[in-house]
């Protein structure tokens, strides 16, 4: 049916709604009436000026109501939710081919999945799709890092002139530090920082220059100068003997302007010379004092090393405890203290217990793979299974002492029904002799001079 000139003709039946085309536009908001006669003609009028409320988009027509022949439309003014639901059916294809688009941008180029979160992105779909924009292209190359990256230039400025506003009344401190960037570039940052939150300054590419105190000091004062000589109450850097010396530049300059040494970087000092105490002439007291420390450390960072150098050792570490093992970077203040702090945390969660029940199971993993793999019953052979199995056992057996033994025997979950059903082919410990053995030869060394 294309037209209503078929509706209402005497062949029309019930069953014509059934080869209707449910894809057709629009086809399920007409409603299709039957024929009336020729005396009826009055009612047929009254009948047709009816309409039936269905949720279409609005038109800009002045009339909410169009009538063809014998099909009756009306708009739905008073249920916005179902509007919504249908526009949503509508472009649902539409809808698809986009979302494909955008999730390829964030694959090919590998953005994080965080940027979906970011409000300026979800903002700018959400005006394109909201504005009268009709062939809008996304802006190339050259304008995002020319004409708008000027204009927002231009926009953040305009929104830190409230905390600028704060310098004149409340004074502002000049803070500046130096790193390297993952291009291995030395760069030197300078912020301000007050009551009214910290601003980034600016930030100046040091390679190729040779950072005394005068290149230093000549840096400091050129910020100063932006900022504002009589804002600024002091100039905050860390305790580098080329900072100190530009100190006597800066405040022979500005003899208002105060040089402050970096309180966590003193600190950070601090504990280095606790923990790394130098054995000199000069410092033997304190090494004597401290000198284990710095070998607890060295030890931690061995056995961190062994972990996480190896990737089968790192798998076992991560199975049985959920913290990571951190890795602090050498610039990073009191680095060992945190890397200690992490040690006891995870050394903290007992594990012995879990080595002896974690080698058997391994074992019992490694033939299952085996003997999948060369497709054979457990009760054929297999030669190359027996090598493997030998060369584990005496792997173990060189390994594994007295202490595993009692740790696993002391295991209270290798009793519970649950882990006989999880390790039917394991033995619970006060069944396995090589257990129990080892655990009474660990009993006798403890209590030498009790029986066992």
């Amino acid at each position: 049916m294309a037209s209503s000139n078929v509706i209402g003709e005497d062949e029309t039946s019930d069953n014509d709604t059934n080869d209707v085309n449910e894809h057709w536009p629009l086809w399920r908001y007409v409603v299709k009436q039957t024929k009336l006669g020729a005396g009826d003609k009055a009612a047929s009028m009254r009948e047709m000026a009816k309409t039936k409320d269905v949720p279409l988009p609005r038109s800009e027509s002045s009339s909410n109501q169009t009538a063809i022949g014998s099909i009756s439309v009306s708009m739905n003014e008073t249920h916005p939710s179902s509007f919504k639901l249908e526009g949503r059916a509508f472009n649902a294809q539409a809808r698809e081919i986009l979302d494909g688009e955008i999730g390829r941008m964030f694959y090919s180029v590998g953005l994080p999945f965080n940027l979906a979160k970011n409000p300026h992105f979800i903002k700018s779909y959400s005006l394109a799709a909201n504005s009268n924009v009709s062939g809008f292209t996304p802006p190339g190359y050259n304008a995002l890092r020319t004409k708008l990256l000027r204009n927002e230039r231009s926009n953040i400025e305009t929104l830190l002139e409230p905390t600028k506003g704060t310098w004149k009344t409340k004074g502002v401190s000049i803070v500046c530090d130096g790193w390297t960037d993952p291009q291995r570039r030395p760069l030197i940052n300078f912020m301000a920082i007050n009551e009214g939150g910290p601003m980034f300054i600016r930030s100046v590419n040091c390679q190729g220059e040779y950072k005394d105190k005068f290149f230093i000091s000549t840096l400091i004062k050129d910020v100063i100068t932006e900022v504002g000589v009589s804002n600024v109450v002091q100039v905050i850097t860390d305790n580098a003997p080329v900072c100190k010396a530009a100190r006597m530049l800066v405040e022979q300059a500005y003899p208002c302007v105060f040089w402050t040494p970096c309180v966590v970087h003193t600190l950070n000092l601090a504990l280095k010379n606790i923990y790394a105490a130098k054995n000199t002439e000069s410092n033997e007291i304190t090494y004597v004092e401290c000198h284990w420390i710095s070998e607890i450390a060295v030890n931690a960072v061995m056995i961190r090393n062994f972990i996480m150098n190896h990737s089968m050792r790192f798998a076992m570490f991560t199975e049985f405890s959920k913290l990571k093992l951190l890795v602090v970077a050498e610039t990073r203040f009191a680095s060992m203290i945190i890397m200690l702090k992490r040690f006891r945390t995870v050394k903290d969660k007992p594990c012995l217990h879990l080595v002896y029940e974690m080698w058997d199971a391994m074992i019992f993993e490694v033939k299952k793979v085996i003997f999948e793999h060369e497709k054979k019953s457990d009760f054929e052979e297999s030669c190359f299974w027996n090598v493997v199995r030998k060369v584990l056992e005496d792997r173990w057996s060189k390994s594994n002492t007295p202490l595993h033994c009692l740790a696993h025997s002391l295991n209270p979950r290798c009793t519970t029904e649950d882990w006989k059903k999880k390790h039917p082919h394991l033995m619970t410990p006060d069944h396995d002799p090589e257990v129990t053995k080892m655990r009474k030869i660990h009993l006798k060394r403890l209590f030498p001079d009790e029986e066992t």
